[in-house]
């Protein structure tokens, strides 16, 4: 059988497919290329501050005040403001992302769902400064009322609207975990007299419990990593306190308090800063290999 030469719209479709893996393997490289840039500009700069300040002066020291004529390098501190805001946030998320998740699945009908999930998305698109100046003169005064003591600045309000920023997260990837659930699971669940509400919960979160996964540590990840809600609202003052109903300052707020000011390069308050984010990119990185675990333990198992 005689062979014919493609034609050139075909040629040219070719050399367009081929472009097209080309940039994109690039974007690939790239994206793995400024996260090595990350890390070593990480490295570099907070070194000379882990030889200065002992690791077991990190865990030992009761504050953080790297600035004082007297420094203290107490980082728990700033983490223990940080892992309250999240936890805060995560109690708020979760749940009602995961509700709303389900309801838009299951229950609610194409076009509300069409009307709903942009409306949803378009939270995360609201700058966090307005979240953190809506937690402070808006929510505050609220929470005030039903705790008088609290203070103006605080982790349960900071932590509270974060929740409420990261449910797009939550919800988004949530529903699309669900809907990708086969539906000869959901038809088998009815077949054996099962009801919508029993279908979604016994079946359909299950089978869907790999994408919400990654959606929770989605979530974990953008509540550890906010800066300006938190900076705003939950105060600038390290505090080794686990009380939501106090003020503290997380990581990401004492970078931004510090980098506001005028400190001399290679000097110890300006590595400090280097170094609290280190310890935040090993939280995250940690927090995101333990999602990645879950995820393949619960994919495998369904």
């Amino acid at each position: 059988m005689a062979s014919f030469p493609p034609s050139p719209s075909r040629r040219v479709d070719k050399m367009v497919e081929e472009l097209m893996v080309w940039v994109l393997r690039a974007g690939g490289w790239a994206s793995v290329l400024v996260t090595f840039g990350i890390v070593i500009t990480l490295v570099k700069e907070s070194w000379p501050f882990f030889e200065a300040v002992p690791f077991g002066r990190l865990l030992t020291d009761t504050m953080w005040t790297p600035l004082f004529s007297e420094p203290q390098y107490g980082i728990g501190a700033l983490l223990a403001g940080t892992l309250v805001t999240t936890i805060v946030a995560l109690l708020v998320a979760i749940p009602l992302g995961t509700i709303l998740a389900i309801y838009l699945s299951e229950f609610a009908d194409a076009k509300f769902r069409d009307w709903v999930k942009p409306m949803l998305e378009l939270l995360s698109a609201v700058p966090t400064v307005v979240y953190g100046y809506f937690a402070l003169l808006t929510l505050t005064p609220l929470l005030q009322k039903i705790y008088p003591d609290l203070s103006q600045f605080s982790m349960l309000s900071a932590g509270m609207i974060m929740g409420i920023m990261i449910v797009p997260y939550v919800t988004s990837l949530g529903e699309d975990s669900m809907r990708s659930v086969p539906m000869l699971l959901r038809e088998g669940a009815y077949a054996l007299g099962d009801g919508k509400l029993g279908v979604a919960v016994r079946v359909v979160f299950p089978g869907a419990f790999s994408g919400l996964a990654a959606a929770y540590v989605l979530a974990i990840s953008r509540a550890v990593g906010e800066t300006m809600i938190v900076a705003i609202a939950a105060g600038l003052q390290p505090r080794m306190t686990i009380n939501p109903l106090e003020s503290a300052a997380t990581v990401t707020a004492f970078i931004v308090q510090v980098s506001l000011g005028d400190l001399p390069h290679g000097s110890i308050g300006y590595q400090s800063i280097f170094a609290a984010g280190a310890v935040l990119f090993l939280m995250t990185l940690g927090f995101n290999l333990a999602g990645h675990a879950l995820r393949r333990r619960f994919h495998r198992a369904t």
